[in-house]
């Protein structure tokens, strides 16, 4: 291929990101995570790059794999206070560190239907863990700010205790940035014979540092068997690199899948991807050993900061405030008072000022209370650099729609969605996924993403 059909190629690449929000300077309030170092994308891009035709698939034949996972595993172990019982595996991300700590519950249960307690603030992948391999879930309603009560919790660890697999608590969670109650249910739970997951998806490499400790909720408490911690959040790595850890080994060899039974070589996978990349896990090698201890405890210091700055500033909005007492680096803005702030109309309105927040629709929980709807806001050490403008942002949107009619349901949006794609402005879209019933709601969901990528569809995105 020419040097010219090279560059037409890339040109195309460039245009297809340029249509993207900014994945860097602090814009866009979820997906991403910005350390605000340049450095620290070249060097990650460098060490992928070397990685870039390895198959992780097995590390006896390339032992670089091995060491890599090593060191990773042994870094985020000691950042999570855990010793040298304390083993695990580099995944590629959140969802698969979860999906395998549910495997290995559920695997050394024996139980014939396992069942899986957490609060309704966990996150989907526990769901999705649940669906795929088979297990009851049993969720928990949480207090109006988010937090789940823990005796609440370990009541209904009691009354499933004979089938359960496995209880799951977040440190945070991510809807409102709640700790759960860790300390107090892992003490239960110890009691019970119960095995805990800690979500640290996102905390993972956050709160070891984060200013006022937050109680402990580690592997400091003897009743936390198992974490996981996402490398790609705040460990600042390309995509796909996260870690899941064990309390014990036997708890790490039952995530694992191995057969002799066909006539090719034998089969060793301790996650889900049989091949896999390894340019996530140099990558995610490189930064931590560029960064240590040191280097995220500073960039916690410039999240954190950013972080006070940006609440006290929303707490000084009428008509809008954070829901509940959040512990690290995520906010959750509420309408509040009479003719308050609605979150899908201050969405797009902080849009048009261009920054991105995340929609939150409110939720039914199965007790029937309600948490509200609400919009998400992710800070980032590259956040200290602009929480003055995206401060200022939010203040002059909540002026321009505060007292305006919450946006009202509208089916007819379905359709146009499906058609044209999605409008500029979501509010009224939000709404209407909002009123569905819940049993409706993924069908739909799902038609619309697999419309945006099916090759033969009318939409747009």
């Amino acid at each position: 291929m020419s040097d010219g059909a090279d560059r037409e190629i890339l040109e195309q690449l460039r245009e297809l990101r340029a249509a993207d929000p900014p994945t860097h300077g602090g814009r866009v309030l979820s997906y991403v995570y910005d350390s605000g170092r340049s450095d620290l994308d070249v060097l990650a891009r460098e060490a992928a790059a070397l990685f870039q035709p390895v198959n992780g698939l097995d590390p006896t034949t390339f032992t670089s794999v091995a060491v890599l996972e090593r060191d990773l595993v042994r870094f985020v172990r000691g950042a999570l206070h855990g010793d040298e019982d304390v083993v695990g595996s580099v995944t590629s991300g959140g969802t698969e560190s979860c999906l395998l700590a549910v495997k290995s519950a559920r695997d050394r249960s024996g139980a014939a239907r396992a069942g899986l307690v957490m609060p309704t603030t966990a996150h989907p992948a526990f769901r999705k863990a649940a669906a795929y391999l088979g297990l009851d879930l049993l969720e928990v309603p949480v207090e109006p700010g988010g937090a789940v009560d823990a005796a609440r919790f370990l009541a209904v660890v009691d009354e499933h205790r004979e089938d359960l697999a496995l209880a799951v608590v977040s440190a945070p969670s991510y809807p409102t940035g709640t700790l759960d109650p860790i300390e107090a249910i892992a003490a239960g739970c110890a009691e019970r014979g119960v095995d805990l997951h800690v979500d640290a998806c996102v905390g993972g490499l956050v709160l070891p540092w984060w200013p006022d400790a937050p109680p402990p909720w580690d592997f400091r408490l003897p009743g936390v068997t198992s974490i996981s911690a996402d490398l790609h959040k705040y460990g600042y790595t390309p995509k796909g690199a996260s870690v899941v850890l064990y309390r014990g080994r036997e708890r790490h060899l039952a995530q694992y899948f191995a057969t002799s039974s066909w006539p090719g070589y034998p089969v060793v996978n301790p996650t889900v991807l049989g091949s896999r990349s390894a340019t996530a896990l140099a990558a995610a090698w490189a930064l931590t050993r560029a960064l240590g201890h040191d280097g995220y405890a500073e960039l916690v210091r410039r999240t954190a900061e950013a972080t006070t700055r940006l609440r006290s500033v929303v707490e000084r909005i009428e008509g809008l405030s954070v829901l509940g007492t959040p512990t690290g680096p995520l906010l959750a803005l509420t309408s509040s008072g009479e003719g308050g702030v609605d979150p899908f109309l201050l969405v797009d309105a902080v849009r048009a000022r261009g920054f991105l927040l995340q929609a939150q629709p409110a939720f039914t929980q199965p007790d029937g209370s309600l948490l509200p709807r609400s919009a998400h806001a992710t800070l980032t050490p590259v956040s200290l650099d602009i929480v003055d403008e995206l401060g200022g942002a939010i203040a002059a949107a909540a002026d321009e729609v505060r007292g305006v009619a919450p946006p009202q349901p509208d089916l007819a949006l379905v359709a146009q969605v499906a058609e044209t794609g999605l409008p500029d402005r979501l509010a009224g879209v939000m709404a209407t996924l909002e009123s569905l019933p819940r049993d409706q709601s993924p069908t739909l969901l799902a038609r619309l993403l697999a419309a945006v990528i099916d090759p033969d569809a009318s939409a747009v995105g």
